[in-house]
């Protein structure tokens, strides 16, 4: 049995030792590592008296506790968990970097700033923890009435405090979702029969037999029932709490509902809403606690119970009171709109200014909310859609389908204008890029672009016709449908050079247009001065038209300006491009920890088709690396995520990986087929642009397995197509070299390695050549070849041709010896991100900064990574990694 004080009465935990023991454990260890755990339980289960409890025994250890409970009027509030949280900490922000500062004092509303990313904030929150002088333990109650925001960044930050000495003890009531269900979970069941009988005997010790079952079967487990119960003429809590409060006088029933209706503890507030001090009778029929600014409910079931019990006319009076004693516009507009009983324009207009505070600190969820309300609240249809269909808009940005499903049916059912009719049309295709069940598709949008802009509304058609070409990337809308985006894409009054008409250029028409989107790239790529997201969309055109080394470009130029700004959703997207792309140059180096870091980033952002793409990079690199097992194991993870809805470039990917797995185990046949399905328009890996860039291995394939002249047709289709695609031009001369006749070949293999620019296009041309040489009895001609092959292939790291230019070389009659291990394959690809940083020069912070980690986490890593490559201190790591490359 073990017990402690909560405030000043005594509690006592009965039958709960097991999971007392489990918390102290987590916190006993936090110098050694940290951790979160999430306690869940039924309102009176014990929740709080467990974190009570373990708050009396961290008692005089060198911890420093940080608190918060969520409150159920509170949760439209942003940020106000974290306000709570930190409050302790205000000037310990003062030594964060400057943008992470900035975007957590903005969210917190402590200065107006630029609206804060929640990843920012979130990691502002995480490097603020691991500073601490002393070792942190967070005791979070009730997180499933925090707002969402605070929510956001507690998930961002539980996920990341393991290397932290910093323990997360959270609470929530069993069926409420959190944001925080992904911890580690302790289940408080009902108490057993006969510790539910010692907690009763306890706190009543004279009860009559009878009596004493009756409440025990009442009670059933339940610890707060067995203590409340007995002072109780009335059966469940929630009507003893409102019996008990139905006793007091009236002035105290009436200052009772105002506490339990206000967004905030503070008995100031309390007293001036209520005209005068008449909380004693409520303290002492031990409903709420009262000390010289607070007001506490002893039980969340108190709160609620008081509110329920309440009249209409009772709630309408308490809203009044507050509306009128508050000053913060955003809460006085709450309460006002909680008391007006129609609709009343001039309570949605503050309600509408109350949500564009909200997102200007970054709460979405809060702003959605506040606008849902204001909605409500409006005198006509016109006003009503606009703040429905403005809230669903903040809903796609934030992922929550849901919601935007619900606002769009509501706003469906009025009197909408032509713009407001597009809106509920598009708003839907924000998720997956529009690769959903229901979606418009791209012939309907594109004509709802052409007449958005036709209405002179330019930037939402902007906005539209920019999902249209996402569409024409992850699905294939058809030729008809492609021409059409074209034609009215050609009547915008926009610049064809502007960057957003390159990007849908590139997407909607890769060959067509080909040539002279290649050629504003180009034009493009010197501009220092574009924003990120522009750069991104720039980078994604590159890799539409094949030009690798400008994706590559684009995609490493965007990420820092997204790194700073916390908007990991296209952050990740940037780096599955970065990937793609340095893994079909042959950077594996570069290409493997962008794509985990893709994937890493996408799966926290919620983007399942960028999990699957760069999935299907990770499964490409393996199969270079000669690791097929690998290759096939995240072929199939990818494959999961690509069939589910159609998503046709992850599927691409996905038969590119098994093309080369197979190509490198000799299976020839198998490398055929996989490679065939991407050329086949009716089969879901069919990608119109990718296609174009898995030439080189499906002739290779084709030559060693009797399938040649699938693939000369192939190579005469696409020779006609208008574009100066770099990839496609060097697939077309690897293609046209290994299929030609022998008077042919020899001087095709020679232009073409005059033309590759590409080490892996190079290296991938030496092999081939050294092997028609070879085969030819020219040994003494090949070797040379085959010997430049393999130093290509062993400083890319492409393990699976190196082996074959040695085996090759072999046959040629040059002794070659095997390669040493390598030992970066025993660095995960995380750590390989990391060490290569390092090795770069930039410190722990400066390496957390840009991969949303704590400087603690980076450390622990690179003592993780020192043994691996064999050295044991920072400056041996460039050398390190140079060698293993």
């Amino acid at each position: 049995m073990a017990s402690h004080r909560e405030g000043n009465r005594r509690v006592v935990l009965f039958g709960r030792e097991l999971e007392q023991k489990r918390l102290a454990e987590l916190v006993d260890g936090i110098r050694d590592r940290g951790g979160a755990l999430l306690v869940r339980g039924e309102p009176g289960a014990g929740k709080s008296a467990l974190v009570q409890a373990v708050r009396q025994q961290l008692g005089a250890a060198s911890l420093r506790v940080l608190t918060a409970a969520g409150a159920e009027p509170e949760q439209h509030l942003p940020y106000a968990g974290l306000n709570q949280l930190l409050h302790p900490l205000r000037d310990a922000t003062a030594a964060l970097p400057a943008t992470q500062r900035t975007a957590l004092r903005t969210a917190l509303g402590l200065v107006d700033g630029p609206q804060p990313e929640p990843y920012l904030v979130g990691l502002a929150v995480l490097n603020l923890l691991s500073e601490a002088t002393t070792p942190l333990v967070l005791l979070l109650e009730d997180v499933h009435w925090f707002d969402r925001a605070t929510q956001d960044v507690l998930a961002f930050v539980t996920r990341r405090v393991e290397s932290e000495p910093v323990v997360v003890i959270a609470t929530a009531r069993d069926g409420e979702p959190t944001r925080l269900d992904d911890l580690p979970a302790l289940a408080l069941a009902p108490l057993d029969p006969d510790s539910a009988g010692e907690l009763l005997d306890a706190v009543a010790p004279d009860l009559d037999p009878t009596a004493r079952a009756r409440i025990i079967a009442e009670a059933a487990g339940n610890p707060l029932a067995l203590t409340e119960l007995p002072a109780a003429r009335t059966g469940p809590l929630d009507q003893a709490f409102a019996a008990r409060a139905a006793e007091l006088p009236g002035a105290a029933r009436a200052s009772l509902l105002i506490a339990a209706l206000n967004d905030s503890p503070a008995l100031a507030e309390t007293v001036k809403a209520a005209g005068t001090d008449a909380l004693g009778p409520a303290v002492a029929a031990r409903l709420v606690e009262v000390d010289a600014t607070t007001v506490t409910f002893r039980h969340a079931l108190t709160r609620s119970a008081i509110v329920r019990a309440a009249t209409p006319a009772e709630l309408r009076a308490a809203h009044h009171a507050l509306a009128a004693t508050l000053n913060e516009p955003g809460r006085r507009a709450w309460h006002r709109a909680a008391a007006t009983t129609g609709a009343d324009e001039s309570v949605a207009a503050e309600l509408e200014a109350a949500a564009d505070d909200a997102r200007r600190r970054g709460g979405a969820a809060a702003a959605i909310t506040t606008l849902e309300e204001a909605a409500r609240l409006s005198v006509t249809d016109v006003r009503r859609a606009d703040r429905l269909l403005r809230a669903a808009d903040l809903a796609v940005e934030s992922g929550r389908r849901d919601v935007v499903d619900r606002l769009l049916a509501e706003a469906a059912k009025l009197d909408l204008t032509p713009r407001q009719r597009a809106l509920v049309t598009w708003l839907p295709t924000g998720f997956d890029d529009g690769v959903r069940e229901g979606a418009a598709g791209a012939t309907e949008l594109v004509t709802l672009a052409g007449t958005v802009a036709k209405d002179g509304d330019l930037e939402l058609a902007m906005r539209i016709f920019w999902s249209t070409a996402m569409r024409c990337f992850w699905v294939e809308p058809g030729a008809a449908a492609r021409e059409r985006i074209t034609a009215i894409a050609g009547e915008l009054p926009v610049d064809p050079a502007d960057p957003r008409m390159v990007a849908i250029a590139a997407y909607v028409t890769p060959l067509e247009r080909g040539a002279e989107v290649v050629t504003a790239l180009r034009e493009l790529a010197d501009r220092t001065d574009a924003d990120p997201t522009v750069v991104r969309f720039l980078g994604s055109a590159a890799l539409q038209v094949g030009a690798f080394d400008l994706a590559a470009r684009f995609s490493a130029a965007a990420q820092p300006g997204l790194r700073a700004e916390g908007r990991l959703g296209l952050l990740s997207r940037a780096l599955a491009v970065q990937a793609w792309s340095h893994a079909r140059l042959g950077d594996l180096a570069t290409a493997l920890p962008a794509a985990e870091e893709a994937g890493r980033l996408a799966a926290e952002t919620h983007q399942p088709y960028v999990v699957g793409l760069a999935r299907a990079v990770q499964a490409e690199i393996a199969a270079l690396r000669g690791d097929s097992e690998q290759a096939e194991k995240l072929a199939v993870e990818a494959e999961r995520v690509g069939l589910a809805a159609g998503a046709r470039p992850v599927l691409a990917t996905v038969q590119l990986a098994r093309g080369l797995a197979a190509l490198g185990a000799g299976r020839h046949a198998d490398a055929v087929a996989a490679l065939l399905r991407v050329f086949d328009p009716a089969d879901p890996a069919y990608q119109l642009a990718l296609r174009c860039y898995v030439l080189p291995e499906l002739a290779e394939a084709a030559v060693h397995s009797d399938r040649a002249d699938v693939v000369r047709g192939l190579v005469a289709e696409l020779s006609d197509a208008p574009t100066t695609s770099p990839a496609l031009h060097h697939g077309l001369r690897y293609a046209r070299a290994v299929l030609a006749a022998d008077e042919e070949a020899e001087d095709l293999f020679r232009t073409a390695l005059d033309s590759a620019a590409w080490p892996l296009e190079r290296g991938r041309l030496q092999l081939a050549f050294g092997e028609w040489l070879r085969r030819r009895r020219r040994a003494a001609e090949s070797r040379p070849v085959l010997r430049a092959a393999r130093e290509t292939f062993d400083a890319l790291g492409v393990t699976g041709w190196s082996e074959r230019a040695a085996r090759e070389l072999r046959a040629a009659g040059e002794a070659t010896p095997n390669r040493e291990p390598d030992a970066l394959g025993d660095l995960t690809a995380h750590e390989l991100n990391i060490a290569q940083l390092a090795a770069e020069g930039l410190t722990n912070r400066e390496i957390g900064q840009r991969l949303y980690l704590s400087h603690r986490t980076v450390s622990t890593h690179l003592h993780r990574i020192f043994p691996k490559l064999g050295i044991s201190a920072r400056g041996e790591l460039g050398a390190a990694l140079r060698r293993q490359s």
